[in-house]
């Protein structure tokens, strides 16, 4: 007889191992000694232990599916329950038990992360939705055109949904899609339609413009080829195709007429440059009359220079503003003088501001009184107040004294 800690054989060779519910049979040993029975159903065991270990390590470290890993942890229980070996199977069955909440663990785990990424995709689904539907009113059309065709994309590498979310998100992405392409063909049609009626338009306007190329009237022939230019403006775009072609004509057209007009009117232009010169000359012999000092003179050498101005001629249009503009600052001037020298001699004016300034100082010294008859009386508050109102009535008069002042007063 032959024995170890987890097993032993007795005198007829029957194996057997120890466990919580007290010694199974193994099996049967005639073949050798005890001993060797022992070894061979000992290393029965380390094949399980060994079996179990392994399986730990798939469950732990690979994508082994709970299915598969159950199904190979029921056959290894079938096993160990069969006890053809011997060592601690109570231990080897606890493992296992380990094992299948591990696994259970596992499922869990994977269906709470399956649920997490489902409701991911249904939200970036469902923003790419939002998105589309958003694009579908855009008039950005290239722009949008590119960012729906970026979102197709997008939804292709996100999972499926169940079938009735996932077909529902779908008809409204789709839709979005289809009322985007719907609309942008619609404008480029309206665009095209536009286009051929600018050409129309455009080609009337070239005719227009090459039959009034030879005019010699050059101010109303001038006057409208600024009305055609304007014309043409408003027509829009043609095609592609035909917009520099037409335009072309249409300059040309204008070009022959314009430089025949500036042949002409060259020599205009020299008579034009002298006048130019003569008016700054008396541009600047006004300016000398700033500032008035003697209105009077100031007023009829301001004269004579105006009647001496209206004498001369035109002068380049582009010039024009620039020496009227010197020459009405010093007109300017002087109607402020005399606007000055009327205010001062206005006797009317002069009594109403001489009275203002005398009822706001009758009134100013009548608030200090009363301010130092408060103060004498204690009543600070009451002096306070008509402090206040005294700095008030000061302000005006110091503002009446001002103006009194331009009367010379």
């Amino acid at each position: 007889m032959s024995s170890d800690p987890w097993g032993r054989v007795d005198e007829t060779g029957t194996v057997y191992v120890r466990t919580a519910d007290g010694e199974q049979v193994v099996g049967s040993w005639q073949a050798g000694s005890p001993d060797e029975a022992l070894a061979y159903f000992e290393r029965k065991y380390e094949g399980l232990v060994v079996e179990i270990g392994l399986l730990e390590k798939r469950v732990k470290t690979t994508d082994l599916s709970a299915k598969d890993a159950l199904a190979a942890i029921e056959h290894l229980r079938e096993q160990v329950d069969a006890h053809h070996a011997v060592g601690d199977l109570d231990a080897l069955r606890a493992r296992l038990d380990k094992l299948v909440e591990l696994v259970e663990a596992r499922r869990e785990e994977r269906k709470a992360q399956r649920a997490r990424q489902t409701d991911e995709a249904r939200h970036a689904k469902e923003a790419l939705v939002a998105e589309a539907e958003e694009l579908a009113r855009s008039d950005q059309w290239r722009a949008a055109g590119e960012r729906l065709r970026a979102l197709v994309d997008t939804w292709k590498g996100l999972p499926r949904l169940d079938r009735k979310s996932d077909d529902e998100l779908w008809h409204r992405f789709s839709h979005a899609r289809s009322a985007f392409s719907k609309r942008r063909k619609q404008h480029f049609a309206q665009l095209d339609a536009q286009r051929e009626e600018a050409r129309r338009i455009k080609e009337r306007l070239v005719a227009e413009a090459e039959a009034l190329s030879g005019s010699t009237d050059w101010g109303p022939t001038a006057a409208r080829y600024r009305e055609l230019m304007a014309e043409w403006k408003a027509a829009g775009r043609a095609q592609r195709e035909h917009e520099e072609d037409l335009w072309n004509r249409f300059r040309g057209a204008q070009d022959v007429f314009f430089a025949a007009r500036s042949s002409v009117f060259a020599e205009r232009d020299a008579e034009q440059a002298e006048n130019l010169k003569l008016k700054e000359e008396l541009a600047e012999e006004a300016e000398k009359l700033l500032p008035v000092t003697d209105l009077k003179a100031a007023r009829a050498a301001f004269r004579s220079i105006n009647e001496r101005w209206e004498a001369i001629g035109h002068v380049p249009r582009d010039a024009r503003p620039k020496v009227e503009g010197r020459m009405h600052t010093v007109e300017r001037a002087i109607q402020e003088a005399e606007e000055a020298e009327w205010r001062r001699t206005n006797p009317e004016a002069r009594a109403r501001a001489e009275g203002l300034t005398g009822q706001l100082q009758a009134a100013v010294d009548k608030l200090q009184r009363q301010i130092e008859q408060a103060r004498a009386q204690g009543n600070n508050a009451k002096a306070d107040k008509l402090q206040k109102e005294l700095e008030g009535r000061q302000a005006l008069l110091d503002q009446a004294l001002k103006g009194l002042q331009e009367f010379g007063g």
